[in-house]
Formats: C-alpha cells, sequence, structure tokens
C-alpha cells in the first residue's frame, strides 16, 4: 500500500470518532480560544477564498465562516469529504492529497491546515510547494502542528510507536527546517507556541480514550489552566506551534 492510499485508509478508519472526541462542546471552546483565535488573527478573511486542507469534517469551518470566508474543504478520505458536504453543504469540496490537490493555481487567499502536516511526514516539502502553488501572490498559509525540539515532543515520539491509533508516519514537524526550505518563498509573519493540560485531556480526550461522559466534570478546571500556563510557555514546554506565513 503507498503512503497516500495508507493515509486515506487511516483516516477513513478513524473518521467517526475523531468527530465525537474533537467536536462536543469542550472540544470546539478548546478550539475557539486557544487554535483558531491565534490562528486567524489578523487576517482579513471578509470574502476571501479560503482553502481548509486536511479539512476533516470541518472542525475549524465555522470559524472561518463566521469570519466570513468562502470555504472550500480538501482531504484526501472519502468518509471525511461526506462528513464535511453533509454538515457545510453551502461549502466547495474536494477529495484528494494536500500535495496533489488538483485546484487552479493562485486560486487562494488563505490556505489553513489545522493538525495536519505531521501526518505528512517523512516529506512535507512536495505539500508546501503544493501551498505556495495554490496561494495568490501575498496570499496566509496559517497551519497549527506538533513541533520538534519540546519536551512534550520527547513523549510523544514514544506514543506513536506504540499507539495503533496512529499512522507509521506520524511525526513532529521540525519548523526550523521547513522555514529555512521557504525562506526565499513566504515571509514568516507570526510564530506562538501554545498547549498544556487543556490541550491533552480536553482537546486530544480520543487519545486519552476518555469517555466523553467525563468531561463536563473536569474541562472547565483545565481550561482555565490551560489559559494560566500558557502565559509562562515557550518552545520548549509547548505542545504545539501555531504560524502564519504570507507567500512573497
Amino acid at each position: 500500500m503507498d503512503a497516500q492510499a495508507a493515509q486515506r485508509a487511516h483516516y477513513n478508519r478513524i473518521a467517526a470518532d475523531y468527530e465525537v472526541h474533537y467536536d462536543d462542546p469542550w472540544s470546539r471552546r478548546f478550539r475557539d480560544q486557544f487554535i483558531d483565535a491565534r490562528l486567524l488573527d489578523g487576517i482579513d478573511l471578509r470574502g476571501r477564498q479560503v482553502l481548509e486542507a486536511m479539512c476533516g469534517s470541518g472542525l475549524t469551518t465555522q470559524g472561518l465562516l463566521a469570519r466570513g470566508a468562502e470555504v472550500t474543504g480538501l482531504d484526501i478520505s472519502e468518509a471525511c469529504i461526506e462528513s464535511f458536504q453533509r454538515r457545510w453543504p453551502t461549502c466547495r469540496t474536494a477529495r484528494a492529497s494536500l500535495d496533489q490537490a488538483g485546484l487552479a493555481s493562485e486560486s487562494f487567499d488563505v490556505v489553513v491546515v489545522v493538525g495536519g502536516l505531521h501526518h505528512l511526514q517523512p516529506d512535507i516539502n512536495p505539500s508546501i510547494d503544493e501551498v505556495h502553488r495554490l496561494l495568490k501572490p501575498g496570499g496566509w498559509f496559517a497551519f497549527f502542528e506538533p513541533h520538534v525540539g519540546s519536551i512534550p515532543d520527547l513523549f510523544r515520539q514514544q506514543w506513536y510507536k506504540r499507539d495503533l491509533m496512529f499512522a507509521r508516519n506520524e511525526a513532529a514537524i521540525d519548523l526550523a527546517e521547513l522555514k529555512r526550505a521557504n525562506a526565499d518563498r513566504f515571509e514568516f509573519v507570526r510564530e506562538s507556541y501554545g498547549g498544556n493540560l487543556g490541550f491533552l485531556f480536553v482537546f486530544n480526550s480520543m487519545v486519552f480514550r476518555i469517555p466523553q461522559r467525563l468531561k463536563p466534570w473536569y474541562s472547565p478546571a483545565m481550561l482555565r489552566l490551560e489559559g494560566m500556563l500558557g502565559r509562562l510557555q515557550g518552545k520548549r514546554s509547548a505542545c504545539f506551534v501555531i504560524c502564519q506565513w504570507r507567500k512573497k
């Protein structure tokens, strides 16, 4: 089985459980406050063409639409695209891998990826090439990913090896290397780090197999701690990085 077929099969397999755990009210609250607010900060989406790449069932879509975006969802998984179409019937869709999207060049003002690039290892560069091709000059590439060089990533590496929920190729992104490879094509506008207790036990309840019925009991405290601890975090202690790049 080639890499794309394996990726498609993996997402088809986990799609239903993923939606349950990442689209409950507490996960949405985490996403709104700690991901979307920073991911989209300062980017004017009103009337803009936005590609939600590796979109899954469209968990970032509501935040994009609320900010006035015209959204196209792109995903390699049939199950994810079918779910996206049911949830967001006014949005366009394309079923393809990010590195071979098959969409028109310079047709998007913004490309957004939330937690997708680390599924493309070991070679993310073809997908970055495609993002660059799809963006209009001055267009934004905004993404959220686990990153190398952090203490949480040391634990993540071991977890990926042992947990069958994860595909064998998953690994945190090397942001320094990605920036080095793309310095002539993108301006690196913003970079922020975050993710602690709320990220682990509220947003990633699926990873830890936490029953949904328990989340209302502990999530309020975890979200408060996420905000408090997040003020003290840097690259070494954070679980993720949020980046905004702009095409030159």
